[in-house]
Order: C-alpha cells, then structure tokens, then sequence
C-alpha cells in the first residue's frame, strides 16, 4: 500500500504496520526503526507547515495528500540512510581485513562498498521514477523503480560471482588469516547492523509498495549471513588451527549468488508484465460485483506502469432491459470510485444480457454444463441467441484457462458438438478468449 495519509504521525504508524511480523520480531529493532520514520516525517510535516504559512495552519487547513512526494521521500531517505551504514562498515571492514589478511573479510567489505553503490541507484530509481507522465511516455516513468531493482539484483549477483572467484584463488594459494580481538568486535558489529539495515528496508519497502527496497532488504539479510558465516569459521580456524576463510568465502559468494538470481526475477518479472496479484484480482471483482444492477464480470486485464500506475479494464454484464443511459451513468461512477479509493485508472464496457427471456437463460445454462464437462476451468459468458428462419444464431464467448490441455479449434469443435446435440438447429459462433490476471478468471 501506498503511504498517503498527511499527517505524519498516521503515516508513520501505517509504514510500521505494514511491515511483516517475521522481520519485527526484535522489539529494539522496531523501536529503532519506527523512531527514524516517524522522526523523518515529522520533520517533513513541519517543512510542509511552514510552506502553508500561519494563515493555513490557523485555519486547520490540512496538508494537500500528496502520496507520491511522500513515496519519494521515504525512498531517498532509506537510500541516504543505507550509503551512510554500508560506507562506514566498508571503511571499518576493510581496514580490519587487510591488517589480518582475510580475503572473506575484504570480500564483505567491496560488498558493502556494492551496496552502497546500490543504494545509490536506488535512489536514482526513486528519482526517475516520479517524473510526471510526458508526450513520450503518458503512463509517466514508474518502471524506472523496477529498472533500479534489477540493477541492484546484478550487482548482488557480481558480488556473489566476485566472491567466489577470489576465495577460490585463496583456497589455492593458501596462508594463515590472523583472528584478534578486534576483528571479532568489528564483525560483530557488521551483523547487528546489517540486521537493522534488513529490518528497516523491509518495513519502509512494504510500507511505499517497493520492490527496489525490498530487494535491498534481502541483500542485507545475505550480508548478515555472510558475515556470521565469516565470524563463525573465522573462530573455527582460531580454534583448531585449520583455515576455513577461503572456504567460507565460497560457501557465502554460492548462497549470494543464488540469492541475487531469484532477485533478478522478480525484478523482471513486473518489466515483462506479471499476472497480478490475486487479491487485488478478487477485490476488483467483488467491488464491481457490489453495486446494484451488476450481474457479472469477466475479461479482466491489469496493466502495471510502477508503483501506483496501474489501469485496468474489465466487461460488465448488465440487464439488456435497462436504460442504456442509466447503465453508462453506473459504470461510470464505478470508474470513478476506483479512481478514488484504490487509485486505479478503471475502463469498463457494458455487456447487456437478456434476462427477461427464460429460454436464454435455460440456453445459458446449458452451453455453461457443456463447458463444464469438457473442462471445469472453461467458463462462458455473453451467450446471444437469434432465431434466422432455418436455424438459430448461438453465439457466446468462452474463456479458456492455461493449461488447459486443448486447442482452441479442438475447444471450439467439442463446444459445437455437444450444443448441437441438444439443438440440432444451432449454428455456432464461438470466441475463444484467454484469461491475462490468473489462470481462471
């Protein structure tokens, strides 16, 4: 969900509830994390205050709910907060693996210098993503937060590669890796920041609907368990004097990697247009199906332009016996009540279905048990019959499913087979529709 309450102190609290239980299980972590956001967006407030003057604040006038800005804000915030923690632990990392000659400690300090330089492009992503729609581009830049997000997945995945390769060569050249006092505070400290890096990611990435931050999330959780997995072989090695940094280095670099590939599908997979979430699927549907003169709705179709630009555009079947005036005055305050509630850009086409005439409704449900015998997945819709003096004109749409194991020729065939059976004089004319929101609408 989008944060687009004005006041701060609500935002801060949705941004929290939102956040998954599973990574808020630490109550100093959440205390933590909650404090920053409510703490930036309370001073975001009392910037907005001031640029309204004294006139509107003494009028109670509330800030203008301006959800992007905010969604931009926490995303540069985030992006500040993550460039500022991963250099200062590539800066301590580094200087402390050098000194004891620990490739595996080197290698998780370029890591954190690569998530730096993630969180850079992240912001950049943030960035981009909000500019206004144009005359090129008049479903506006959203997808540009997705671009960012399959960089980052890369360079998780480069880190991954990187670390392989070079604990390879240590393995193969061998030598001693001092362990001190030092080191250990140092890693110790590496993971309990990186643990609240994941948890903060997370919580804001739920909260502004963000895949990039969630990634980056991810990308820390892989950090702290790289560098325990550091710590942990680092006190083997002390204590039976057999040097497992080179190997640890590969064990971590195989799990990043892995880690960075499942990354860099799910960043593609909303570029290449992702069937959407069913939630949202059913809550489009009951939301049609509520309101008074509204018999059904099929041919769904969801489109996704990045966070908060979505259009979708579905068929409503009405009684054909009602004014067609009336009808397009519902749908249209349908439309609009999407618009308002759900911030999705709504289109929708009337079906008119004939519901005074009983022998439709018999025909009806009869190519619908037909379908059903096939294949229980396959549906009807827009069923017309029109007597034509020798035969009768049948008509009716037939949404097939993936997986589905026919043909649509085949489909079409074993449809008119089995309607022809029950009325010889039928002549069929059957379109064969594909579901594009899930594998059964």
């Amino acid at each position: 969900m989008t944060v687009n309450d004005p006041d701060a102190a609500s935002a801060a609290d949705a941004a929290q509830a939102d956040a998954p239980a599973e990574l808020l299980d630490t109550s100093a972590l959440r205390g933590l994390t909650g404090a920053l956001v409510r703490s930036f967006l309370a001073r975001r407030s009392r910037r907005d205050r001031r640029a309204r003057g004294p006139v509107a604040d003494a009028a109670g006038a509330p800030a203008p709910a301006d959800a992007a800005a905010e969604r931009l804000a926490l995303g540069t915030f985030a992006g500040v907060v993550g460039i500022v923690c991963n250099v200062l632990l590539c800066l301590g990392k580094g200087a402390v693996g050098l000194l004891a000659g620990s490739v595996s400690i080197v290698a998780d300090a370029v890591n954190n210098l690569s998530d730096a330089a993630s969180n850079i492009v992240s912001m950049l992503g943030f960035r981009l993503a909000s500019r206004p729609a144009d005359a090129g581009h008049p479903y506006g830049h959203g997808r540009f937060e997705y671009l960012a997000g399959l960089t980052v997945a890369v360079l998780v995945c480069a880190v991954g590669i990187e670390l392989v390769k070079s604990s390879i060569e240590k393995i193969a050249r061998g030598g001693d890796t001092e362990f001190n006092a030092v080191v250990a505070l140092i890693l110790v400290a590496s993971v309990a920041v990186k643990l609240w890096m994941m948890v903060f990611n997370r919580a804001v990435g739920r909260a502004i609907d963000s895949q990039t931050l969630v990634a980056t999330a991810v990308d820390s959780r892989n950090d702290v368990i790289a560098t325990g997995a550091v710590l942990v072989c680092a006190v083997i090695s002390q204590l039976t004097g057999f040097d497992l940094d080179g190997w640890a280095g590969v064990a971590v670099g195989a799990f990043i990697l892995v880690s960075g590939v499942s990354l860099v599908r799910d960043a593609v997979n909303p570029l290449l247009g992702s069937a959407p979430d069913p939630a949202l699927v059913e809550h489009i549907r009951e939301r049609i199906l509520s309101y008074p003169g509204v018999l059904g709705t099929h041919d769904l179709m969801v489109h996704d332009y990045g966070p908060g630009r979505r259009f979708a555009s579905a068929h409503v079947e009405m009684p054909a016996e009602g004014g067609v005036l009336a009808s397009h005055d519902l749908l249209d305050r349908i439309e609009q009540d999407f618009k308002e509630r759900d911030n999705l850009i709504m289109t929708l086409h009337m079906d008119p279905v004939v519901t005074s005439d009983a022998s439709v409704d018999d025909l009806r449900g009869q190519i619908a048990r037909c379908a059903a015998e096939i294949d229980p997945r396959v549906t009807i819709h827009d069923v017309r019959a029109v007597s034509r003096g020798t035969y009768v004109s049948v008509d009716f749409d037939c949404v097939k499913p993936d997986g589905v194991p026919l043909g649509d020729d085949e489909l079409r065939a074993r449809l008119t087979d089995a309607i022809r059976r029950l009325h010889p004089r039928a002549v069929c004319e059957i379109t064969i529709d594909h579901g594009y929101v899930s594998a059964q609408q």
